[in-house]
């Protein structure tokens, strides 16, 4: 068959496996109604790789993700006791995460937040300042900045512990996750916010410098200058002038988590991390290892992943688009999860009761 793709499954850590479960019956549920085959291949990953082989990504797992077409990585990591028992050179983060990025250069990580207006009730927000939901893009840098300079630490001269840890981008880096933010913007409403620190940080003059060069391609994109701190407040008090939203490493990872409490949960907030050859999907949120096991993580942000996945990857955005309308239909009648806050006569669901009724529906709408 022409139509089979290679997956790799990293469970992950924690709820990972509980909604990893979930998130996979899309692949069942694709197959049964499209001309296209899944071969699913699973992977340690993470704390739990590293109990079992020493290594928080071994070396088996990077051969199956090498040979993969995508990646479905579930979260990783332990509580902070447990994690104490992980060398701090194999703790996920450091140890399985920087690296899978590294390894398959995902400089681009892509996270929507979204609220249709049925279920803006989720979020903290007043109504009247989300009165149509919340509907933005936003995109960050994921293989550079603070988090993959050079890093040192020790005694100075003066006696003194110390840290040092570098900034750094070139200039590629910069023009290639701009041209994606550009280009996203090009498909929606033409909009780019351009989140920086320049007024302090030389990397954001430097960052603003490519982006001059970069905009003279994208004539039709309107660029908005806001300084990271001002975009903090402004995606409390009017998250609606957002659409796409582009920014550093750093600066994406806090903004993007801002962009889970506006929504009400991480738990509505998939991802997609993707590079010049190879993408991987993941929840924005953490493991959660204080509610492991109890069958009450939301997986809607596993599920989420695989459409990026599906749109991204392989080409099927209308299948992608009804995984969407799948798990927002559950939502809008009437169903939350633990970590929602509902309104009126809501039925709280299971992990598991959330994808059994994803899946009724989805399958319903690709047998139209």
């Amino acid at each position: 068959m022409s139509n089979a793709y290679k997956v790799a499954i990293l469970e992950g850590d924690a709820i990972g496996p509980e909604i990893m479960a979930q998130a996979v019956r899309v692949f069942d549920a694709v197959t049964r109604h499209r001309d296209v085959e899944f071969e699913l291949i699973r992977a340690p990953f993470g704390a739990a790789a590293y109990f079992d082989t020493g290594k928080a990504f071994p070396e088996e797992t990077k051969a199956i993700c090498d040979s993969a077409d995508a990646i479905l990585k579930g979260p990783v990591g332990l509580s902070h006791e447990e994690s104490q028992k992980i060398p701090v050179d194999e703790q996920p983060e450091r140890g399985a995460i920087l690296p899978l990025r590294a390894r398959f250069n995902t400089y681009a990580n892509v996270r929507p937040i979204y609220l249709s207006a049925d279920m803006a009730h989720f979020s903290p927000l007043k109504k009247e300042v989300i009165p149509e939901g919340i509907d933005i893009i936003l995109i960050r840098e994921l293989v550079g900045g603070l988090y993959f300079g050079e890093k040192e630490s020790g005694v100075n001269e003066a006696g003194k512990r110390y840290v040092k840890e570098v900034l750094e981008y070139d200039e590629d880096q910069v023009r290639q996750i701009l041209k994606i933010g550009f280009e996203t913007a090009q498909g929606r409403k033409k909009v780019l916010h351009n989140i920086h620190k320049s007024n302090v940080l030389k990397s954001s003059v430097f960052w603003n410098e490519i982006l001059e060069e970069v905009r003279v391609d994208y004539p039709d994109v309107e660029v908005v200058h806001l300084l990271v701190d001002a975009a903090a407040t402004a995606l409390c008090l009017n998250p609606g002038q957002f659409d796409v939203m582009v920014m550093e490493n750093m600066f994406g990872d806090i903004l993007s988590d801002q962009g889970g409490g506006i929504l009400g949960s991480l738990g509505l907030m998939p991802s997609a991390c993707i590079g010049p050859d190879k993408a991987y999907y993941e929840p924005s949120h953490g493991s959660a290892p204080d509610i492991a096991g109890k069958n009450i993580a939301n997986p809607y942000s596993m599920i989420g992943s695989v459409a990026m996945m599906l749109e991204t990857s392989f080409n099927m955005g209308a299948e992608a688009k009804l995984v969407w309308e799948a798990m927002k239909s559950v939502f809008e009648a009437g169903y939350t999860t633990a970590d929602l806050k509902g309104t009126g006569e809501t039925q709280l669901l299971s992990t598991a009761e959330f994808g059994d009724k994803v899946m009724e529906k989805l399958d319903a709408l690709l047998a139209l």
